[in-house]
């Protein structure tokens, strides 16, 4: 299942958002307001948990700097990954883009797709916050 966000414009330059993207407490500034639960969990893992959905550990991977964050489920029980692919328009200004990839069977894509689309839609609109 592949999910991705609408390509948000940021006035922030692309180093700056990377930065932000790579230190995982960041990400409860991004979070949608129904989250019931955020916790860092350590440098490079967090878990958090939204109304009505289980709580999801996520780990960062990897990055390529200042153009891609790459985050991934610290649990085998729902493999998927979720990339932000950050691009420059300006010294001051970036787009960014959430991809979400996750190996599920028909019956759990068919229940999570719209509320993970509704997520890292959520995620990305609110890029600006950093």
């Amino acid at each position: 299942m592949n999910l991705e966000s609408p390509k948000v414009t940021v006035e922030k330059s692309a180093e700056y958002l990377f930065t932000q993207l790579s230190d995982v407490k960041n990400f409860e500034k991004l979070m949608p307001e129904n989250i019931a639960k955020f916790e860092v969990l350590g440098d490079d893992i967090f878990n958090f948990g939204l109304k009505g959905m289980p709580e999801i550990k996520l780990r960062l991977k990897e990055g390529v700097p200042f153009s891609k964050v790459n985050l991934a489920a610290a649990s085998d029980k729902l493999p998927f990954t979720l990339v932000a692919s950050i691009d420059a328009i300006s010294e001051n200004s970036s787009e960014v883009k959430l991809d979400f990839e996750g190996d599920f069977n028909p019956m759990m894509a068919m229940m999570i797709k719209g509320p993970i689309s509704k997520f890292i839609e959520t995620l990305a609109e609110n890029m600006h916050k950093l």
